[in-house]
């Protein structure tokens, strides 16, 4: 199978109507500039990666993004809305939900009690079934409900995070390394959880990842950032082709 051919863009109006977009955002703390005038956009129902070498800014991006930081400059926009630097709660009630590269679940109580509370803190409480009675079984949760997250084993607290993201019904997912630290067979549920969140909401996808074999496959459209800037983009094949991703990406300097 070729790259991004498992979830084709999606091509009619209804998942067109709304998009995620970023204009000339730039993020420093102080002197140090993390990362520096970035735009591109996100539409529903499509699933857009972003690569690149630790350091490059992606995780910074993405709080910006969610409103747990504000930008040093530009804009973000859900749809016609600015939601530039309105705090998370506020985002993640307009549609917007992320995951953590860690764990991040209320720790202490039960993952049903999880599930609810991550649905009272999104944006809709009406439209298509979730399905997530489907996926807590898939993902091997279903058996846990009544467990504090805390005493699930890493993969099903990585697992049981997404599953919070989509409880809040958002418009669009921001997937901080979904895949970090999962054996392979909890690799491939990262597939479906994504499969799952585009074609029964519609959502858009922003998923940050280093397994290259997961971003070919799930990813019709990659961005590369580099140092702070925005180094390519285009289809995994085209931009992974390219000899400044490759260097910048192996950390190599051209001679």
């Amino acid at each position: 199978m070729s790259s991004a051919q498992v979830f084709p863009s999606a091509a009619n109006d209804t998942t067109r109507a709304c998009s995620l977009r970023i204009e000339g955002a730039s993020k420093h703390f102080g002197g140090l500039k993390v990362f520096e005038g970035i735009s591109f956009q996100v539409p529903q129902g499509e699933v857009v990666g972003v690569i690149g070498p630790n350091g490059a800014g992606k995780t910074t991006m993405i709080n910006v993004i969610c409103g747990m930081l504000s930008p040093t400059s530009g804009q973000v926009f859900l749809g016609d809305r600015n939601i530039t630097a309105k705090p998370f709660h506020t985002v993640s009630k307009l549609g917007v939900a992320r995951s953590f590269q860690q764990t991040n679940t209320f720790r202490s109580v039960s993952v049903e009690e999880n599930l609810f509370r991550a649905e009272r803190f999104g944006s809709r409480h009406d439209g298509p079934s979730l399905g997530i009675d489907t996926l807590l079984d898939e993902f091997g949760l279903a058996a846990h409900l009544h467990e504090p997250s805390d005493k699930l084993p890493y993969g099903l607290q990585k697992m049981l995070g997404l599953v919070m993201a989509l409880a809040a019904r958002p418009r669009f997912l921001l997937l901080d390394e979904p895949a970090a630290g999962l054996e392979r067979r909890e690799r491939t549920q990262v597939d479906r959880f994504i499969e799952h969140a585009r074609t029964i909401l519609g959502c858009g996808v922003l998923i940050v990842e280093h397994d290259m074999d997961l971003v070919r496959r799930l990813c019709p459209r990659i961005l590369v950032l580099e140092a702070g800037r925005l180094l390519a983009e285009g289809s995994p094949d085209e931009v992974l082709s390219r000899r400044d991703v490759i260097d910048a990406y192996l950390g190599v300097t051209e001679e």
